[in-house]
């Protein structure tokens, strides 16, 4: 079940935490140095994967609140415990990884299982459940749900090792090698070309995940073993797709999970008001940028690039194929907000999607996730996508050894990313894309075979209630843009309810789902970061577990922006008691 097996050691200039960073560390704009960009060692690639983990999730500017008003990174020493763990049936493994701090407390067995957010690698979730649980003497296990930056080259034929350093195809211990026809070229990505649909199995990989941090903590520490489900605390937390995972989790009926905190989840239930993420993606997709030329107030740098003459011609088309109306642009602009509000989206939501729309965010879910539902392999994109590296005009080429050096540690799981793009062969103009996408949008809606493997690959992603009696606290931002509340959550808390399950759930105002782009000012002005509730949300359920405190109620939070210039307070906040 576990194989790849290592062990390594953080003390004195290094910790579980920041790899030695400290919080000022974090906070430096360029990433840690490699001291040869073509071959980085294992430790300078585990120190830029924590750090870009902790970049990509949390707002650490100073006055954003972090260290100030919640949570922190402090240095804790330990060690950690990595292996890759593989699913009866599955093709490929997924990483999963025990951080066992030196403080921890036998006596007190404390198990946090968590599972990276979005398809980050195996660091993805320090944030989230590494700062709240590791300075507290918690063991923290995490799985990268077999998504991943474990990027496969193509053109040069190398793969990660455990340790992020690449090797050539057939070297033992590689993280992913795809099934590739001869002569291929490009970027095989994990989450996209696994043929396992991994999202499917996120609950499985969270249980996996506890199971290896309990057999791990028996080796660690012998003395006090067996550790088991029914002698350690274990409570699961993630945000986002680490938050679907945790819900998926919850379903399980065995009673090896006692807490559940999921923020701001991509879950997919079978209720009114629910639409799974590749709906909705890519319906936005398709109508977004349109869509927001209607709304007011959004960055002018945005604005000025969707009312180009050259996308012009990309409304007319949508407008002659009848998915918006309208004989000029404002007005198919505002054919396309109608449609979308009609379809569920909410003001605050449209309103912050806008950073999903600028980061072509869209585009890149849909095409990964189209791949992994369909389950296909290398150069079988049903609607010929593919990734690469990039010439200036868009054009692929290969990788240098630098960019894939850099992969392990610095990729997000989804392509774009430096050296890593999409390959859009509808992308020249006049498509300008618009082909891409209405062929993505058709998986969805059509009934050819493509359409129907993506389809049912969606629906093997459904959630379940929770198992009767597990506490279950789930954290969104009512601004949430790019995994919407009321295609998620709602649905979800509502159906788990009717199902008699014990669900509670925070709606935070002003918040939405990147609490590190808040370092815009622009963002910063009008939201509040989500993590400080995720982390409340777990100290209620640890003293409820502990017999000193009721599980909090339901509440919609009314948070406030701290404004231009001001630092984020506790009031600012408004956490619930």
């Amino acid at each position: 079940m576990f194989t790849a097996r290592r062990t390594t050691t953080h003390r004195d200039h290094d910790d579980l935490l920041t790899a030695g960073l400290g919080l000022d560390g974090l906070r430096i704009a360029p990433p840690p140095r490699f001291a040869d960009p073509a071959r980085p060692t294992a430790v300078e690639l585990r120190r830029r994967a924590l750090w870009s983990s902790w970049r990509g999730i949390a707002d650490l500017r100073p006055g954003g609140g972090f260290a100030e008003v919640y949570g922190g990174a402090p240095a804790v020493p330990g060690r950690e415990f990595h292996a890759y763990a593989t699913l009866p049936g599955a093709i490929h493994p997924h990483r999963v990884m025990l951080q066992l701090p030196d403080a921890f407390d036998p006596r007190r067995r404390c198990l946090v299982v968590t599972a990276s957010s979005g398809s980050r690698g195996i660091y993805g979730a320090v944030a989230v459940a590494g700062a709240w649980g590791l300075p507290r003497g918690c063991a923290v296990v995490s799985t990268d749900k077999a998504a991943g930056s474990d990027y496969f080259d193509l053109d040069s034929g190398t793969g990660c090792l455990s340790d992020g350093t690449r090797a050539p195809a057939g070297t033992p211990g590689l993280a992913f090698v795809p099934d590739a026809p001869a002569g291929a070229s490009g970027v095989a990505v994990k989450h996209a070309h696994s043929k396992d649909n991994p999202e499917a199995d996120w609950g499985r990989h969270l249980r996996q995940a506890a199971e290896f941090a309990l057999q791990a903590m028996d080796e660690a520490l012998p003395g006090q073993a067996p550790f088991t489900f029914n002698n350690t605390r274990i409570v699961a937390v993630g945000i986002s797709n680490g938050g679907g995972a945790v819900l998926r989790a919850a379903e399980d009926g065995d009673a090896w999970l006692d807490a559940a905190v999921a923020g701001e989840p991509n879950v997919f239930v079978d209720a009114h008001g629910a639409r799974s993420l590749y709906d909705y993606a890519t319906e936005a997709a398709l109508l977004m940028p349109l869509a927001q030329m209607h709304l007011p107030d959004l960055p002018p740098a945005l604005m000025d690039a969707l009312s180009t003459p050259e996308l012009a011609g990309v409304w007319a088309r949508l407008s002659a194929a009848g998915l918006v109306h309208g004989a000029d642009p404002l007005a198919q602009a505002r054919s396309a907000h109608e449609r979308l509000r009609d379809g569920g989206w909410t003001g605050p939501a449209l309103r912050a999607a806008a950073l999903s729309t600028g980061f072509d965010l869209w585009r890149a879910l849909a095409v990964t996730y189209a791949s992994a539902y369909g389950r296909c392999g290398v150069g079988e994109h049903p609607c010929g996508f593919g990734f690469a590296a990039h010439h200036l005009d868009l054009s692929p080429r290969p990788a240098t050894a630098v960019e894939r050096a850099a992969w392990w540690s610095d990729a997000s799981g989804i392509p774009p990313g430096p050296g890593a793009g999409l390959v859009d062969p509808s992308l020249a103009p006049p498509e300008f894309g618009l082909a891409g996408l209405r062929r993505l949008r058709a998986l969805h809606d059509g009934d050819d075979a493509d359409a129907r493997r993506v389809q049912a690959g969606i629906a093997a992603t459904r959630a379940m209630p929770p198992r009767p009696g597990l506490p279950v606290l789930v954290v969104h931002g009512v601004d949430d843009g790019l995994v919407p509340m009321a295609f998620s959550s709602a649905p979800y808390a509502a159906a788990a309810r009717a199902a008699g399950r014990d669900v509670r759930l925070w709606q935070v105002r002003n918040a939405q789902h990147f609490d590190s782009f808040l370092g815009l000012p622009a963002m910063a002005q009008r939201y509040v970061p989500l993590l400080p509730y995720v982390h409340a949300a777990l100290d209620r359920v640890s003293a409820y577990l502990d017999g000193e405190g009721a599980l909090p109620v339901d509440a919609v939070v009314a948070a406030t922006p701290p404004g231009a210039d001001s630092p984020l307070t506790a009031g600012h906040l408004a956490v619930p008691d």
